[in-house]
């Protein structure tokens, strides 16, 4: 299957304890801090758009892009349900095609570890700055190496929902900083559980070496802190933020 192509529909059942109001709390704490009053806003690798239309229902205009379709039709089905209105794109982000002059750009929940490489990840980078107008930002996050390492590891995880099981692996190759997940999903389906299995790879990426390339873009000013805090990244934080400005 394509990346996400089942995993799409199980997605918010196993994401159902992420505190998602929280978290835009934080991106708005962000926005205070840099003081700015974001209007425009873009999310490169939205997912199933529990951002996105958060944000959409607090008055911000919004973009969501992601490379899975099957993810972007779960976020547009969310957000008429909401009665919201989100402009939804099917777009690599290493290919971004979006408005000049966006306020902000954000890309939350681990999207930027699916970039394995760091030339593409210079890319991603660079387009970000060039959309965004003098004073917008560019927030992003990462799961740490410390997590992806030692938390993920070598380790297996499973769950069992009303409608829809898993059996989560994880495999962490020191050598290359990449952990690939293998996904079995048991998805009720018509009185019957019907298997999926799925493939996904993460690079971990440390702080230094995210800033590294973060110097080679032009922004006014870069910070990365232990996310959903403005305090410094701890040697077992397990998710870092990054905001730059242009």
């Amino acid at each position: 299957m394509n990346a996400y192509s089942s995993f799409a529909y199980v997605y918010d059942v196993l994401m159902a304890e992420v505190n998602y109001e929280s978290w835009i709390g934080y991106i708005e704490d962000i926005f205070n801090r840099y003081g700015i009053e974001p209007k425009n806003i873009a999310e490169l690798a939205c997912g199933t758009g529990n951002i996105t239309n958060r944000l959409g229902k607090r008055g911000y205009n919004l973009i969501g892009t992601d490379l899975s379709e099957d993810m972007l039709m779960v976020a547009q089905e969310k957000a008429y349900d909401l009665g919201v209105s989100v402009i939804y794109l099917h777009q690599d982000m290493k290919e971004m095609m979006l408005p000049s002059e966006l306020d902000c750009i954000l890309c939350v929940c681990d999207g930027i570890n699916y970039i394995l490489k760091e030339a593409d990840l210079k890319q991603i980078f660079h387009s970000a700055y060039e959309h965004l107008k003098v004073g917008g930002l560019f927030i992003f996050d990462i799961s740490s190496q410390y997590k992806l390492a030692h938390i993920l590891g070598k380790n297996t995880f499973a769950e069992n929902h009303k409608d829809v099981s898993y059996i989560w692996e994880n495999y962490y190759d020191a050598s290359r900083a990449i952990c690939d997940f293998d996904l079995t999903l048991f998805v009720q389906e018509e009185g019957f559980y019907r298997k999926y299995t799925e493939s996904h790879s993460q690079r971990a990426y440390s702080a230094e070496e995210i800033m590294n390339i973060l110097d080679m873009i032009p922004f006014k000013s870069t910070e990365v802190f232990d996310a959903f805090t403005f305090e410094k990244p701890r040697t077992d934080s397990e998710r870092l933020y990054f905001v730059c400005q242009r």
